[in-house]
C-alpha cells in the first residue's frame, strides 16, 4: 500500500473544521486530527515518508559501511587500526543522541535526516564486514587466488563479497526497524519532517496534546509504528534462521 501512495487520491493536508477530533466515518476510517485532517491519509503519507527515509539511510549506510569495512579488513595494518579507532569513537556516543545533534546542526528536513541517520548507521555494517573479511581472507581459495596473481579488486569482488552477503542481509533487515524508530523519534522532537508534511513521529507528538479527548490521534500512528517494527524484526529472525547454515544441517 505504501508503494501506491504516489498514485492514490489522498488528501492528508485538507482541513475540515467540522470534523476536528472526530472518530472514524465513511471518509476516514481512523478519524481526524486536531485540524480536521483525515488520519488515514496522513498515516499513509507518513508511512511513505518513513519508507523513503529508511531505505535511503540503509542504502547509504550499507554502501559506505561495507566499503570501509571490507577495505579495512582486507588491507589490515595501520589503516585497519585507524578505522577501528574511528568506529570506537562513533560507538562511544549513543546513536540517537548523535543523530539528534547532527539534525540540530543541519536543520530539519528529509535530506538532513537521511544524512544524520546515515552517519550513525554505517558503523554496524563496517564492523560486521570487517570481521567477516578478516576471517575469510585467510581461507585457501583466497590464498590460491593471490598466488595465481589475481588483483586485489578481483579477489574482493569475486572471492570475498559473495561470502559476506548473508550476514549483511540479516543486518539490513534488523537495521530497518531501528531507522524507522529513529526517524519517528527525530520527527517527534521536531528535527525531522516538518509540518504540514505527515510523519508518524510528528503525528504522535501532535496527538499527545489531546490524549484524553482524542486518543486515536496517538493510537493510530503508535500502533502502526509498533506493528511495522514487530513485522520487520520477525522478518529478520526468519531470514537469520533461513541463512544459518549450522541450524539447517
Amino acid at each position: 500500500m505504501v508503494l501506491l501512495v504516489p498514485v492514490l487520491d489522498l488528501h492528508p493536508n485538507d482541513i475540515v473544521l467540522e470534523k476536528i477530533l472526530l472518530t472514524s466515518d465513511t471518509q476516514s476510517f481512523f478519524g481526524y486530527d486536531d485540524l480536521g485532517r483525515p488520519l488515514f491519509d496522513r498515516l499513509m503519507v507518513g508511512a511513505y515518508t518513513s519508507f523513503v527515509i529508511t531505505f535511503g539511510v540503509i542504502f547509504v549506510s550499507l554502501l559506505v559501511g561495507t566499503t570501509i569495512g571490507v577495505i579495512s579488513g582486507y588491507v589490515g595494518g595501520h589503516w585497519d587500526h585507524f578505522i577501528v579507532r574511528i568506529i570506537d569513537i562513533f560507538l562511544a556516543f549513543p546513536g540517537i543522541l548523535l543523530a539528534i545533534a547532527l539534525s540540530g546542526l543541519m536543520g530539519p528536513g528529509i535530506t538532513n535526516v537521511i544524512i544524520a541517520l546515515s552517519v550513525v548507521s554505517w558503523v554496524g555494517y563496517a564492523r560486521l564486514s570487517r570481521a567477516q573479511v578478516m576471517a575469510i581472507k585467510q581461507r585457501e581459495h583466497v590464498q590460491s587466488a593471490q598466488a595465481l596473481g589475481a588483483s586485489h579488486g578481483r579477489i574482493i569482488v569475486f572471492h570475498i563479497l559473495p561470502l559476506i552477503v548473508a550476514p549483511l542481509i540479516i543486518e539490513f533487515t534488523f537495521g530497518i526497524a531501528s531507522v524507522v524508530i529513529a526517524e519517528a523519534g527525530l520527527s517527534f522532537l521536531g528535527l525531522g519532517v516538518q509540518a504540514p508534511e505527515a510523519s508518524w513521529g510528528s503525528m504522535i507528538r501532535d496527538g499527545t496534546q489531546y490524549l484524553l479527548m482524542a486518543p486515536h490521534m496517538v493510537l493510530v500512528p503508535g500502533i502502526s509504528l509498533m506493528l511495522v517494527v514487530l513485522a520487520v524484526n520477525m522478518l529478520g529472525d526468519a531470514v537469520r534462521d533461513k541463512l544459518d547454515v549450522k541450524s539447517n544441517k
